[in-house]
């Protein structure tokens, strides 16, 4: 199956299924299938470790000063969770931007990693963000994990089996430097994903760089440069940015009131968050919960 016949399937399983410019889950586990008829804004976000196969139309990605442009034919792999602006650059009605977004699984890779061996794999240098042109076995397997989605009992038997081939074909893919490195067990990047996942889980929290870094197994100062290379933030902005883009989903999602959003990530002062908060979106809290109202996809309590 050609790219544009792919792209065409998937433009039509979003139409029937999912909502323009929004993420459509597939029913296969761990892959999603996009569509956007038209250039979108450039939100801030923050992207999951996946691999995204670009099928039509084109996009931009900002991590930290570094711009990241990939289109029709292009893999994007992002190993580590990393905070992002990103937009659709290229697309139109009759051509428009078309992707498909696998899930990485990390356990899988270290699976594979210590099946294949180290020796086996291409040496880094990597990126948490790195786009190429992926070989055509890969996008096979993606496709073929697409087309499980017309059937639930296939998908529910056959789609462990090809996103382990997926996997695998990431770990040897020219873009999947950073993948490799996070498999090594005191390497930078995977001692780095360790403090990355303390972040998540405590974002709430008041969090310490001395915790961190020695969740990390680093010095202070080594930590702060590492975490920075991998994620173009410092760990305490990093929180912030999570912060942020917590409280609002559950502006724009919820019934939350501004006050309780600010109290519910963290902040103690909801003169503070609205501050941070309008520089980061560039609308107050209250302007972005009205303006969810007004579109219909935040309903009054």
């Amino acid at each position: 199956m050609s790219l544009t016949d792919l792209a065409t399937e998937v433009a039509a399983f979003v139409a029937q299924n999912g909502t323009n410019a929004t993420p459509c889950e597939t029913g296969v586990p761990d892959l999603v299938a996009f569509c956007s008829t038209s250039t979108t804004t450039f939100e801030k976000t923050l992207y999951e470790p996946v691999v995204c196969l670009v099928l039509g139309g084109r996009k931009k990605a900002r991590l930290g000063a570094q711009e990241i442009e990939y289109g029709a034919g292009d893999t994007a792999i992002v190993s580590h969770a990393v905070p992002v602006t990103a937009g659709v650059t290229v697309a139109t009605p009759d051509a428009p931007y078309t992707a498909l977004v696998v899930r990485i699984d990390l356990a899988m890779l270290r699976s594979l990693f210590n099946e294949i061996g180290d020796q086996a794999l291409a040496p880094p240098p990597a990126s948490p963000f790195e786009v190429a042109k992926p070989d055509a076995a890969l996008v096979d397997a993606v496709s073929r994990l697409f087309r499980l989605s017309h059937d639930p009992l296939e998908a529910r038997s056959l789609a462990p089996l090809v996103l382990r081939e997926i996997h695998f074909r990431l770990l040897r893919a020219s873009n999947g430097g950073m993948l490799r490195q996070l498999l090594r067990q005191e390497s930078p990047a995977s001692r780095v994903s360790r403090a990355i996942v303390e972040i998540r889980e405590r974002f709430a929290e008041q969090i310490t760089i001395p915790e961190l870094a020695s969740t990390a197994g680093m010095s202070q100062s080594a930590f702060h440069e590492h975490f920075k290379t991998l994620t173009s933030t410092t760990p305490l902005q990093y929180q912030k940015e999570l912060r942020l883009l917590e409280a609002r989903r559950l502006l724009t999602t919820g019934a939350k009131s501004v006050a309780t959003a600010a109290f519910d990530v963290g902040y103690e002062s909801p003169t503070q968050f609205s501050r941070e908060y309008t520089r980061k979106f560039g609308v107050t809290p209250s302007e972005d919960k009205a303006n969810a109202l007004a579109q219909g996809t935040l309903t009054r309590a």
